[in-house]
């Protein structure tokens, strides 16, 4: 009998997430071995009338092929699966792979090729753009030490997380979207932290269970040459399979003038990938009341309650600033007291204090209204 847990979760990337119809391809994609919540939704789409197509991934097959690769493979590989995507009406990604380190002594250069000539046009541009997608992690014992948890016990945190009451989050999240498509300055203050930019006219989206599993995040970017000052982030972050910690950025007029970290020569190295790369192409505000620490894992650390993330990189349409890249970096800083806490001010009203909404309108989004 398959887990209630794993069959709920499947029906709403199904049918909440990608919302299926009639007659829809269907990319589904598996990183890693997991095969329970890719036969259910193989099943939940077929259910809908949608065509399932499925590719599995092996990163450490993946990590082989990048070692032996050129920039012609990679042309190559990106136009066969780019052909596919645009074949696709909705993409589910399925991350449950056993080693976020898989990648770590892939050459730099090999890297920066995969994301610009693979990566940036077969995701960034196509799948984010015109399919309707949704990416999740899957629960193993490797997600479980990151998180410090056993395996029963991340497992229970994980459908917590992932099963909870998206629709509700989504009516929540109306006042905070509204609020910064109206604002123009944003001010961002903690220990290390004295930020100013403007999201006058960069309008605002929701994150409520539609793109990722677990969500909940509102996000916007900044206008690009409108970001001054210093952050410090205070979680932990991987990047191609490398542990980044204690990131420190200047910004001046828009730009990274000065990046420091545990390996500051190898992240300067990644921000100098293009032009792109050292102006920020998202702000965002997350709030799931589930997750509270970080796991080096982006899906969930993104959506840490009272946390912002503050990205190098490539902007998404919906919320363009016309910030170009190959990369798109999310790095989270938490604000809540436990974390140091902080401050975030629109046009210089206080709206969230350690991690706490303070205006009533916003006060949905704090943790006992969202459980």
């Amino acid at each position: 009998m398959r887990d209630p847990r794993i069959q709920k979760l499947a029906e709403n990337l199904v049918g909440y997430s990608v919302n299926v119809q009639p007659g829809e391809n269907v990319l589904v994609e598996m990183i890693g071995s997991e095969r329970d919540l890719l036969k259910a939704v193989i099943d939940e789409v077929g259910k809908r009338g949608g065509r399932p197509f499925v590719q599995i991934t092996d990163k450490s097959v993946q990590r082989t092929m990048l070692m032996n690769a050129g920039e012609e493979m990679l042309k190559t590989w990106a136009d066969i699966d780019l052909n596919r995507m645009k074949q696709m009406d909705c993409y589910i990604g399925i991350r449950a792979g056993e080693n976020v380190n898989d990648l770590a002594d892939v050459p730099d250069e090999k890297v920066k090729l995969f994301n610009s000539l693979y990566n940036h046009p077969v995701h960034s541009g196509q799948r984010v753009n015109h399919t309707k997608w949704v990416v999740l992690r899957y629960p193993n014992p490797s997600m479980a030490q990151l998180a410090n948890m056993s395996t029963e016990a991340f497992e229970d945190f994980y459908f917590d997380v992932c099963n909870l009451d998206y629709a509700k989050m989504d009516k929540a999240q109306d006042p905070l979207a509204e609020l910064m498509r109206k604002t123009d300055k944003v001010r961002i203050v903690g220990p290390g932290t004295d930020l100013s930019f403007s999201i006058k006219g960069i309008g605002a989206e929701k994150c409520a269970g539609e793109k990722n599993i677990p969500d909940g995040e509102v996000y916007s970017a900044p206008v690009r040459d409108s970001v001054n000052g210093t952050i410090s982030y205070n979680t932990s972050t991987v990047y191609n399979g490398i542990s980044f910690e204690n990131i420190k950025f200047t910004f001046k007029d828009g730009k990274i003038v000065e990046a420091t970290s545990n390996d500051t020569e190898r992240l300067n190295n990644i921000l100098d990938s293009d032009e792109g790369a050292r102006y920020i192409g998202e702000f965002a505000i997350g709030f799931n009341p589930y997750i509270l620490h970080p796991m080096k894992d982006i899906l969930f650390d993104e959506k840490i309650a009272g946390s912002i993330h503050f990205t190098p990189g490539q902007a998404y349409e919906v919320t363009d600033n016309g910030n170009r890249s190959s990369i798109h970096w999310d790095i989270v800083l938490i604000q809540r007291e436990d974390y140091g806490g902080g401050e975030i001010y629109f046009d210089d009203v206080l709206i969230r204090k350690d991690g706490i909404f303070v205006i009533p309108e916003l006060q949905g989004l704090n943790p006992e209204n969202l459980k």
